[in-house]
């Protein structure tokens, strides 16, 4: 009797389920998204399919297929990245400033601040792009013809609440000129061959959209928003060496939705400190002209909130909205 209530008390004690707190293996047998919101070929969807093979060597079984969701200045990618289930399967690249710029112009999907920030990768300054044949030789020239001609001297950006468009309402505040016209575009592609065209009488954009026409002496650089000079122009002088005291550029990095589970951040975020140390990958963001900044987990969180801080000031002085 004693050896069969034994043997009952084992059955009974191995069918009782695994406890809640369990959590699979991940990676399992599944894809892990990773959502671009800009188009292909630009500088985040290139820094994103540049790192995550590197990720997938670093954690096995990790397998990152890079969609491209695009739509209202990177909005629809970034909320759904937020939206998605936090179990690892579903990371997004992101911009900054953007990223904190849009909710503040207008009602989204998604809370900057709220996202699990992994690891900040590039940081590209911005710059006036003029084309070659341009009267505007420096940033003074710039200053002079916006007094002269208020409200007719126009420039280009990648969009409205862009790092380029907000970087130039700090010049304006900063050079203390009335306010030019922005021509905005859906990204750099469409915008450079309209400045080439002569369409706009200037462009901002980060140093490296559009380096090798530079290097082909089509278009040139006035000055970068760098707080040292970027070292694929460094014959181009800081704004704050022309006199103005601003800095800005693109913060582009890899987020996930908020709440992702510890372990699993953990693996991500030692995955992209051994990535972002490879060789390799150093050589070939240089040579796709890719500035590196690397920042992960909490550094990379503490830069989101400070730029989230400055961005709320703006906007109480110098809203943006379209």
């Amino acid at each position: 009797m004693t050896t069969r209530r034994a043997l009952l008390a084992g059955a009974g004690t191995l069918a009782v389920p695994a406890p809640s707190w369990a959590q699979p293996a991940w990676p399992a047998d599944k894809p892990v998204e990773v959502i671009v919101p800009f188009p292909a070929g630009g500088g985040v969807d290139v820094m994103t399919r540049l790192v995550m093979p590197l990720i997938a060597v670093q954690i096995p079984g990790f397998r990152p297929v890079v969609v491209n969701r695009t739509g209202a200045a990177g909005q629809i990618g970034l909320e759904a990245t937020f939206n998605s289930p936090a179990d690892g399967y579903v990371l997004g690249a992101t911009t900054i400033p953007a990223h904190n710029a849009i909710p503040l112009e207008r009602q989204v999907r998604y809370r900057a601040m709220d996202f699990t920030f992994l690891c900040n990768i590039v940081e590209d300054a911005n710059c006036f792009y003029v084309r070659a044949e341009s009267p505007f030789r420096t940033v003074a020239d710039v200053v002079a013809a916006a007094r002269a001609r208020p409200g007719q001297v126009t420039y280009g950006t990648t969009g409205i609440g862009s790092d380029d468009h907000l970087f130039m309402l700090a010049f304006e505040s900063a050079a203390n000129v009335p306010p030019m016209v922005q021509v905005p575009f859906a990204g750099a592609a469409p915008l450079i061959p309209q400045l080439l065209g002569g369409n706009m009488d200037l462009a901002v954009l980060n140093v490296n959209d559009a380096l090798q026409l530079k290097r082909e002496g089509k278009l040139r650089i006035l000055a970068q928003g760098a707080a040292r000079r970027q070292p694929e122009a460094n014959d181009v002088p800081t704004f704050r060496e022309a006199g103005f005291d601003i800095v800005g550029g693109a913060s582009r990095g890899i987020v996930g939705p908020p709440g992702m589970p510890a372990p699993i951040v953990a693996r991500l975020e030692a995955a992209f400190r051994a990535a972002l140390n490879d060789e390799g990958f150093r050589r070939e963001a240089e040579r796709q002209f890719m500035p590196l900044r690397p920042l992960v987990g909490a550094e990379y969180r503490a830069f989101a909130q400070g730029v989230d801080d400055s961005l709320k000031r703006l906007w109480q002085v110098r809203p943006w909205r379209g």
